[in-house]
């Protein structure tokens, strides 16, 4: 007891201000071990599509930077709800990520007790990507403006494929009806390929696909690209015009990024976005990017997720406008 009242009060200050550090320390010394063992980053869709090679291409970066394998697990199903709610409810330890896109910022609109926004903390952008505006061979439209006249000169028979019910291909669609004002029939299929295949076999007419799954179809001259959904031309299809060439206003961008369960330590977020953002800059994963068409989307966390919450504002627009019901 005497020696407790003997401790001069600054050394007693001192230990107390030691003890409370202790948790930020060990935290911080948390972040630094991390990744201890494999992660897990959850994909809403099948393998093969857009956001697999993705999640594929960061993933083995990340494995690469960070010593420990970064597993892709494939979750499939209600337009990518099934992985976010696989995240939501993980540890929030930096093991489960998700890869998220703009279904994540549709199903915003679609799901009221799925709060995406709430639920996951935005880790870093990974790229962007366009969208092609392209139409079976035997519609008889090679510019924008044809297309909008011959479907305004059809009205309700001209069938619109999407991989699915408010995934990308499916809002911008419903983007384009909306602000041109012509009037298709959507065709959700399960997945992209399913969709290519009928737009190929001319059951659909027309596909907002993204584009690392259809250019080899378009540079083999089997699918007509009328126009990009960016802001701007692509590189990887440079003689086509954009949508917005036509439609004012009208923009689009696939848009991937990692996301956490809502209480992830700063510190591993921290750390991962540092990782995936030098992954941005590398070379090799500029060059692939480019091979899909797509630009590194790099940034801090605050700015991926101010992207997040501007993408959920817009697309809930669309989904209001458009009557979008969920699955």
């Amino acid at each position: 007891m005497g020696t407790v009242m003997k401790l001069p009060r600054r050394n007693f200050l001192h230990l107390a201000a030691g003890a409370a550090a202790l948790p930020a320390f060990s935290r911080i010394a948390w972040a630094q071990v991390y990744p201890s063992r494999p992660v897990r980053i959850i994909v809403g869709f099948a393998p093969g599509g857009a956001a697999d090679i993705v999640a594929r291409l960061i993933g083995q970066w990340l494995s690469e930077r960070l010593g420990r394998p970064f597993i892709i697990e494939n979750r499939p199903g209600a337009g990518s709800n099934i992985a976010t709610e696989v995240v939501m409810r993980a540890a929030p330890d930096g093991y489960t990520l998700l890869l998220a896109g703009i279904s994540q910022a549709v199903n915003a609109a679609l799901y009221e007790k799925l709060n995406f926004m709430r639920d996951i903390a935005p880790v870093a952008g990974i790229m962007r990507m366009p969208v092609v505006m392209e139409i079976n061979l035997s519609v008889p439209a090679k510019t924008v403006p044809e297309f909008i006249a011959y479907a305004k000169a059809n009205p309700g028979k001209i069938n619109m494929a999407s991989a699915g019910n408010g995934v990308t291909s499916h809002v911008s669609g419903e983007l384009f009806k909306m602000m041109s004002g012509v009037d298709m029939v959507h065709v959700p299929y399960r997945g992209a390929a399913p969709a290519l295949t009928d737009l190929l076999a001319g059951q659909v007419h027309i596909y907002f696909d993204l584009m690392p799954n259809s250019i080899g179809y378009i540079r083999a001259g089997k699918v007509r690209p009328l126009a990009v959904t960016t802001a701007t031309r692509s590189e990887a299809l440079p003689d086509l015009p954009t949508v917005g060439d036509f439609v004012p206003g009208y923009e689009v961008s696939a848009w991937y990024g990692l996301g956490a369960p809502r209480g992830t330590p700063l510190e591993i977020i921290d750390k991962l976005n540092r990782e995936t953002n030098a992954g941005l800059t590398d070379a090799n994963m500029k060059a692939r990017f480019a091979d899909l068409g797509g630009t590194a989307l790099a940034g801090t966390p605050a700015e991926f997720g101010k992207l997040l919450a501007a993408e959920t504002e817009k697309w809930g627009k669309v989904v209001k406008f458009a009557g979008i019901k969920p699955e």
